[in-house]
């Protein structure tokens, strides 16, 4: 039976110490990748998830500072990171600016602009940055995390759909581009997914009042999970999904379905 492993890999995620970003690292350093964990502002909780999964894994990883929506200050993060763990084959363009979502008509316009920075130009700035070692390489792995919005696109959420359908433009095209050296490009679409911040302290799930309205629209009758995310993730980032690019993967529970 064929597993999951990165063994011998680098990989390099954004928004590292997020709800997702956390879960994202621990999965691909159980899957035995060398990890790279990009922070903005949480350099503490970088450092102690770089002990863990150090610890747990045996694996090498590094907390690195960057800020995505500056390509000079991605030139830096790649210049540690190649110190200390060399080449990265797999980026996982995770990060993303934080908001209060408003009305088109309320929303402030550095909103709009914070959500093209943290969408669009990190694509761009990652791609020029790391894809051509890939190519020199001719391998590599190009993961976005998109999400459900981009399909919906529900009241309130034009900001975030706008640079989340615009980062869709610019990966679809890149997975074109890069294809012939052996380099994939994909994204991964997240639902209202359950975190280490909607379960007790126990470990339990927290029952929380909007569940239900929510899960009475997804087939499967329930909320995803960061380990279920953050697994479809290590998938595309594994030799198993070597023919698989230019995919938009929603992991919701089927609340978002792509159609032809």
């Amino acid at each position: 039976m064929k597993v999951i492993d990165l063994k011998g890999r680098t990989a390099l995620v954004t928004g590292a110490t997020g709800e997702l970003g956390r879960a994202m690292v621990r999965e691909l350093a159980s899957c035995g990748a060398n990890v790279a964990i990009c922070f903005f502002t949480q350099e503490k909780a970088a450092q102690d998830l770089q002990a863990e999964v150090e610890k747990e894994y045996g694996i090498k990883a590094i907390a690195v500072y960057a800020d995505v929506t500056d390509y000079s200050s991605i030139l830096k993060m790649k210049e540690q990171v190649g110190k200390t763990l060399g080449h990265v084959d797999i980026i996982v363009n995770n990060s993303v600016v934080q908001y209060t979502w408003k009305s088109v008509l309320n929303q402030d316009i550095s909103d709009y602009e914070s959500q093209l920075n943290s969408c669009v130009m990190q694509g761009v700035y990652m791609t020029k940055a790391f894809v051509p070692d890939m190519v020199a390489k001719n391998y590599g792995r190009v993961i976005a995390i998109n999400t459900e919005c981009t399909m919906q696109m529900f009241e309130y959420q034009s900001a975030y759909v706008a640079g989340k359908r615009g980062m869709d433009g610019v990966y679809r095209v890149l997975a074109k581009e890069v294809g012939k050296h052996n380099i994939t490009v994909n994204q991964v679409a997240p639902g209202w997914i359950k975190s280490d911040k909607y379960r007790d302290a126990d470990g339990s799930e927290a029952n929380l009042g909007q569940d239900f309205a929510y899960i009475e629209r997804v087939p499967m009758e329930r909320r995803g999970t960061d380990e279920e995310v953050a697994n479809a993730v290590c998938f595309l980032a594994s030799d198993l999904a070597s023919f698989i690019t230019g995919v938009y993967l929603p992991v919701c529970g089927g609340n978002v379905m792509p159609c032809v």
